[in-house]
């Protein structure tokens, strides 16, 4: 019946742009003027300490969600186990400057439920103040704010064709009455994607070779349902509340398949199924108090929030092995896992600014404390191997308290300064009961940040960045519970994991205010990567600390451009990177790892407005990216592409928007990753290519307004 779904759905998009020339041509006026009459920003914005993509308004947010649209931001690129990263480098996402408190494949599922539709901008913060997390980049997506009087608001329909069939539907309705506002979100996604696996691992001792190919067909029904409620009391102060909630059931199949050679002579095989059905939920809170004062620019802003995550998987594998020794004996395996994550998270956040002195100086304090309770039991059923425990229960508790500082000034009317402090402490706790493995640990970092800007002229300026990062291990890295894989191997965590710490300097040229010419440098001695490692007949992959210098080097140019009255835009991005691991390859034994890695990295985004005068956005976006992590070491550029074109009818507020995904190469991961006393080749064949159309009707007045700007770095000392 799905597969029916895709040809009705593209005949009922080519009907919907075939409407009578008599409608558009009584429409004309109006259409014109409802695509001019709003002032447009330029796609992409490149300021001191941050690249913008600005959405609004742009063809590529009908019927995507906001994962789909991250996909397509500048420098950013998403790997193949899901993780974001900005110029190479692991982010943290935060929306609205709130923190999300989700990471990896549960970020991407979080952001799947939120509808591009809502996408005010999306802003990639290279050069972060000290009010945000010590964690290097950070991506900040800003959602649209309505504040017009009313009911308004959209529906949204969505079919889309990779593999299998998927769909996805969303109402986002806005009510605004005098000092009250009310947002409700509420979407439904039912998504199949198709994985296809493969690896080669080498080990030097025995000569071995070992063949793996995987496919994952994973099946997902995803509701969500999100409130915001906010009164402004007077001119000055304003409450709110805003709740989220979002559950994903999911099902999924894996079969696999294996061999392995000794200097060439077949040892073992084997073969394997998985099957797993889980239910994950999401309940988010957040209560917040912002006192105002525009005549004398001060703002006091107050957080207080908890986040709950819980997790029920089963997972159910049937492994069949056929060894060397006794090729007429196949032995079986049958192992089930049982987990039920419960992750709580508690939170205050307090952040105040305010001008300083007579000279235009700007302050900006705050301070945060997080609490954390992460319980994962883990059980196994079945046939039982070696060096399996059956049943753990693992625990990890933190508390996370900082402060910070920041003080912005202009000088001359031509530097413009930022210099920063910022303070965390932590302390954790791990355990296992059953196990009885545990560690505890605090420490505390100070970490400073500083900008300068000189505008030479109006069209040429210089800035200059330096900030001291640290990133801290996810708290399921810890977990040493070990568990088979879909592919045929095994994971795990490792309790012992240390923090990575890290140097940045990052300088910005700006020409003409068009073209942007960018140099950063990063370095670090010590951090944790993907680690592969051989117990008996099982390969397990596990985090591991790294000992070792490591310097990283990367050049970026970009312009943005407008063509015919600024209907034609086009963004063109361009960076090297250069990576010296020499000392990193030779501290861990990394003998056939590359000491030098070089590479290029190139993006383009394309839109036109209102084609013909018919109120047609067409938009493109490429991308040529690399993945080169640590010990890791892409075999060859990954290249994506999107292709879309919307319809505006703005008389019935409906619009039409078709989409191509990857139609002319499918996205291939394919990487090294170097170990001691061997290497790992992965590649991995994604499902994100196909074609969608979308529907979208609007109702009510769908003028909107940027959130006000709670942050002092925005408005000044490297804001602009």
């Amino acid at each position: 019946m799905k597969n029916i779904l895709m040809p009705i759905a593209f005949l009922a998009g080519i009907l919907t742009f075939a409407q009578t020339e008599k409608d558009t041509l009584k429409s004309k006026e109006k259409a014109i003027e409802g695509v001019t009459v709003t002032v447009r920003k330029p796609t992409i914005e490149s300021k001191v300490d941050r690249t913008v993509f600005n959405v609004a308004n742009s063809s590529v947010l009908a019927g995507n969600t906001t994962w789909d649209v991250l996909r397509m931001t500048p420098l950013v690129s998403i790997d193949n186990n899901d993780a974001i990263k900005a110029e190479g480098e692991t982010v943290t996402v935060y929306i609205n400057d709130r923190k999300s408190v989700f990471t990896g494949k549960e970020l991407k599922e979080y952001l799947k439920t939120i509808p591009a539709d809502n996408l005010m901008k999306i802003e990639v913060i290279t050069s972060p103040s000290s009010r945000y997390e010590a964690t290097g980049s950070v991506i900040n997506i800003v959602l649209k704010k309505r504040d017009d009087e009313g009911f308004k608001g959209s529906v949204t329909l969505n079919n889309r064709q990779n593999t299998k069939n998927s769909q996805y539907a969303n109402l986002n309705v806005n009510y605004h009455k005098k000092n009250f506002t009310q947002t409700l979100i509420g979407s439904y996604g039912n998504n199949i994607n198709v994985q296809r696996n493969s690896s080669i691992q080498t080990i030097y001792a025995d000569n071995s070779t070992t063949f793996r190919n995987a496919k994952t067909i994973g099946e997902s029904r995803n509701p969500s349902l999100s409130s915001t409620s906010e009164f402004e009391l007077n001119s000055k102060n304003t409450v709110g509340v805003i709740l989220e909630y979002y559950q994903s059931n999911s099902l999924s199949t894996a079969d696999a398949d294996g061999l392995k050679n000794v200097d060439g002579i077949f040892a073992n095989s084997y073969t394997q199924s998985r099957n797993s059905d889980g239910l994950n939920r999401n309940l988010g809170t957040n209560l917040f108090y912002k006192w105002y004062d525009k005549e004398k620019n001060k703002i006091l802003d107050i957080n207080l929030g908890s986040n709950y995550y819980g997790e029920s998987t089963n997972d159910y594998f049937v492994k069949n092995i056929i060894d060397a020794a006794s090729p007429t004996v196949i032995q079986n395996q049958q192992i089930g896992v049982l987990t039920d994550t419960e992750n709580r998270n508690y939170y205050v956040k307090v952040d105040y600014t305010q001008p300083l002195g007579k000279s235009g100086g700007n302050f900006e304090v705050g301070g945060k404390m997080d609490f954390n309770n992460n319980v994962i039991p883990n059980s196994l059923y079945g046939n039982m191997l070696s060096g399996l425990s059956s049943h753990d229960v693992f625990h990890y508790e933190d508390n996370i308290n900082s402060l910070y500082a920041n003080y912005s000034k202009t000088f001359f009317k031509k530097l413009e300064t930022r210099i920063g402090l910022r303070y965390e402490h932590i302390d954790y706790k791990i355990r296992q009961d059953i196990a009885g493995t545990s560690r505890k640990d605090s420490y505390g970092k100070l970490l400073p940040n500083i900008l300068l800007k000189y505008s030479f002229s109006d069209k040429y300026d210089l800035s200059l960045t330096y900030s001291k990062n640290i990133w801290r291990p996810w708290y399921a890295e810890f977990n040493p519970f070990m568990i088979p894989n879909s592919d045929g191997f095994y994971s795990r965590g490792n309790i012992s994991l240390e923090p990575n710490p890290s140097d940045r300097v990052y300088m910005k040229l700006g020409i003409l205010k068009k073209y942007f010419i960018s140099a950063r440098y990063m370095f670090t001695d010590q951090d944790y990567w993907t680690d592969y490692v051989t117990e008996g007949n099982k390969t397990i992959s596990q985090e591991s600390n790294f000992a070792g210098k490591v310097h990283k080097y990367y050049v970026f140019a970009n312009t943005n451009q407008t063509f015919f009255k600024n209907k034609f835009t086009v963004n063109l991005g361009l960076g090297w990177y250069y990576i010296d691991n020499s000392d990193f390859n030779q501290k861990n034994s990394l003998s056939n790892a590359n000491n030098y890695i070089s590479y290029l990295s190139a993006s383009t985004n394309l839109t036109y407005t209102n084609l013909f005068n018919k109120n047609i956005n067409i938009s493109a976006w490429v991308e040529v990216s690399n993945q080169n992590n640590g010990n890791s070491v892409t075999n060859k550029p990954n290249i994506f592409h999107n292709i879309s074109a919307t319809k505006i009818f703005p008389k019935t507020q409906m619009e039409v928007s078709l989409q191509l995904m990857n139609i002319f190469q499918r996205p291939n991961y394919d990487a090294t990753t170097y170990v001691q006393g061997g290497t790992f080749r992965n590649s991995s064949k994604w499902d994100w290519y196909g074609a969608s159309i979308s529907f979208v009707k609007r109702f009510g007045n769908q003028k909107v307004k940027e959130n006000t700007k709670t942050d002092v770095e925005k408005n000044g000392g490297g804001g602009k």
